[in-house]
């Protein structure tokens, strides 16, 4: 459904007021809300100067460390082909240097402890080398795999090097044969083609520029060598948002965007985590995924909300300067101007319940605590999910369920019946569940004292 004009009238001010304030020589962006893109602006040329061509939603852009889940997308698509497991160590795929003994997972959540950057000169500033000109650079790691969070380039220079091994062909082919064309993304590239903006450095004191070098990364460009536009990049968006196009399941989708491993800043609270590929935020209790990116000359974001009432609304930012404040704050408004403007629909209420769950409705008791079960939609919800050990559970088998939050989650709960088929109590991970408080009936492990309350 188009946006109102008043709402396109509101989001092409925030674009434009940012571009100015922020000193951004372009800066093209867009919105998705329910699978499909929904507004695109674009401010700005893409040489920075007044007379220069003006920016559009074609004009390509370096996307930077977005490229990471594209790749990270491609092992976990050779995981679910069976190809891989995420604790096979790397050198079993690709021996011979010093990631030998870190874990796939690991490197895809940056805990492999691998160094942050090349050992030769600034990489994103220098053309790149081979594989083994990087393995043989003398490249490993800062900390011991496992410990903490690290940031690594080098770990996703090794994933895409992993994807050329098992494909038996050059990592952008994988992801180009793989997602990039059948997402209809033709416009995402690794070096600039048709319109695309020039990387530029704003002068922090002055009005004026200095023009970033481009070039082939080389074993480094899994890391950031990607070109993309807004029309592309809203795509990579509503593919996360669950638009896979069959090319990833949802349950796969689910577990890369689950927090792996906190980011750790001194002094700040804990807001942001690292997924397998996506980086993972929750503010104010309010969960997205995405990732940011930069390259010298340029900066990039793709954030997705995964919680309702914004679940699927999504925002993409291209610009072309190598430093600048107001690119996470442009997203935040955009998206903050889509919600005030036009806050998403909910779904109507309808009766589509199953009547026979009504048998396992209502309260029951943990010992001397009360929990109210519900049916909704095609879950029952005992407790309240957040709060507590309260759960919504997935029906599994036949009188088996499965816990998908919290404490319970991925645990069972089995609606254990009586010789007459109506039901005794609930088996949740062996906590028993009676319809009265210690129900002598309901096979209470430990057994109730005889003379019971008193």
């Amino acid at each position: 459904m188009p946006l109102q004009p008043s709402t396109t009238r509101r989001l092409d001010h925030v674009l434009t007021t940012a571009q100015r304030e922020g000193r951004m020589p372009s800066v093209a962006a867009g919105l998705v809300r329910g699978g499909s893109l929904v507004w695109t602006g674009a401010v700005g040329t893409v040489d920075g100067r007044a007379d220069g061509r003006a920016a559009d939603d074609d004009t390509q852009y370096r996307m930077g460390s977005i490229t990471k889940t594209f790749v990270a997308v491609e092992v976990l698509r050779l995981r679910d082909a069976g190809r891989l497991d995420l604790a096979d160590r790397f050198g079993a795929h690709v021996p011979g240097s010093a990631f030998d003994d870190v874990s796939l997972e690991q490197l895809l959540t940056h805990a492999a402890g691998v160094q942050a950057e090349s050992q030769g000169p600034w990489w994103e500033r220098t053309p790149g080398g081979s594989w083994d000109e990087l393995v043989g650079s003398g490249v490993g790691q800062r900390f011991r795999a496992g410990r903490r969070f690290h940031y690594t380039n080098v770990g996703y220079g090794a994933l895409g090097r992993l994807l050329e091994v098992l494909h038996g062909k050059g990592w952008f082919e994988v992801v180009r044969d793989e997602l990039l064309e059948p997402l209809g993304m033709t416009r995402t590239t690794t070096r600039p083609t048709g319109s695309a903006a020039q990387g530029l450095a704003v002068h922090p004191f002055a009005d004026v520029l200095l023009p970033e070098p481009e070039h082939d990364a080389g074993a480094m460009a899994p890391a950031g060598q990607l070109w993309t536009t807004v029309t592309d990049l809203a795509r990579w968006a509503t593919f996360l948002g669950g638009e896979t196009a069959g090319l990833l399941s949802a349950e796969t989708l689910a577990e890369m965007v689950e927090p792996h491993h906190v980011v750790d800043e001194p002094g700040k609270p804990w807001t942001g985590a690292h997924g397998l590929g996506w980086q993972v935020w929750n503010v104010d209790g309010v969960r997205s995924a995405g990732h940011g990116g930069s390259m010298p000359g340029f900066i990039a974001g793709l954030r997705v909300g995964l919680d309702e009432p914004g679940a699927g609304d999504g925002v993409v930012m291209l610009t072309n300067t190598t430093a600048t404040a107001g690119g996470r704050p442009l997203m935040n408004d955009l998206l903050g101007a889509l919600a005030e403007h036009e806050p998403a629909t909910p779904a109507p209420w309808s009766a589509a319940g199953d009547p026979a769950l009504l048998e396992l409705a209502g309260p029951w008791h943990w010992g001397p605590s009360v929990d109210t079960a519900k049916v909704v939609g095609e879950h029952l919800v005992l407790g309240e999910p957040g709060a507590g050990r309260g759960s919504r559970f997935r029906r599994v088998g036949e009188d088996l369920w499965e816990g998908l939050d919290g404490y319970h989650t991925g645990e069972p709960l089995r609606v254990v019946r009586r010789a007459d088929g109506t039901v005794s109590h609930l088996d949740l991970a062996s906590f028993r569940f009676t319809r009265t408080p210690y129900d002598p009936e309901g096979d209470v492990p430990g057994g109730v004292d005889d003379l019971g309350w008193r």
